[in-house]
């Protein structure tokens, strides 16, 4: 297929950046006129290309993997702030292991962990991640000398309200696994989880972080300060993220 051709095509099926999604999937080997149907489709790029840009690298993604998201870089930015030398990082609900794995590429020397609850997301995270990746329900498959060790935790819950999921672009809602995306009535239902837990596995000073909605902040900063942590919320208004910050003192 030619240049031409293949943007009339992604155009024509409403990609905005048709032309530079052309030069990606001209640029693979194998059978272009298949991946651009698929693209045409509604499948996410990532996805055709096996691979996803996140925080100015290159992480393997694949079918049914939760793809990550630019506006997730604040949480990395804020959790390489958080890091030094040895520190134990945990990178729940972890997905591909992009976030994890972009801290410790910033934050040579730590000690990285990962768990998700998906084996498609378990085994794509074993490509991307420096470290060891646990299969199951969020705290449940960690090692127990893990417990009170954990410097910075990175908690990329799905958070987007149960009713909301229907609203979402057709790629991720047809194609991204349901429980990355769907986060309850108010789509804090895992951010408790997690954060019923997160004292007894933080250690002294240690944070957890959360992406979130603007407007789910408040509510998000009160389930921290009832676990005893000190919440504090940062936000980026040129990446359109919101990020809830738990510190424990003790």
């Amino acid at each position: 297929m030619e240049f031409v051709e293949v943007v009339a095509r992604l155009r024509g099926a409403g990609c905005v950046f048709a032309e530079d999604e052309a030069r990606l999937l001209l640029g693979q080997s194998g059978d272009v006129a298949g991946m651009v149907e698929r693209r045409v489709a509604g499948e996410p790029l990532e996805y055709i290309l096996g691979w996803a840009e996140f925080a100015g690298r290159r992480f393997a993604v694949a079918p049914g993997v939760f793809v990550p998201r630019h506006r997730t870089e604040l949480l990395v930015r804020l959790a390489i702030g958080f890091a030094h030398e040895q520190s134990v990082v945990l990178d729940l609900c972890c997905g591909s292991g992009a976030l994890g794995a972009a801290v410790a590429a910033e934050a040579p020397g730590i000690e990285l962990h990962a768990a998700d609850v998906e084996p498609a997301a378990v085994d794509c995270a074993r490509q991307n991640v420096p470290g060891e990746v646990y299969e199951g329900d969020l705290y449940a498959p960690l090692p127990q000398r893990l417990r009170g060790r954990v410097d910075v935790l990175i908690a990329n819950v799905p958070y987007v309200p149960t009713d909301d999921v229907a609203l979402m672009p057709p790629e991720a809602r047809d194609h991204e696994p349901r429980v990355a995306l769907d986060g309850g009535a108010d789509g804090l239902d895992v951010l408790r989880r997690v954060v019923a837990e997160a004292p007894s596995w933080l250690a002294p000073g240690g944070h957890v972080l959360f992406e979130a909605s603007e407007r789910q902040a408040a509510a998000a900063t009160a389930e921290l300060r009832r676990a005893g942590l000190v919440a504090a919320v940062e936000e980026d208004d040129e990446l359109g993220a919101t990020v809830v910050v738990g510190r424990r003192e003790h």
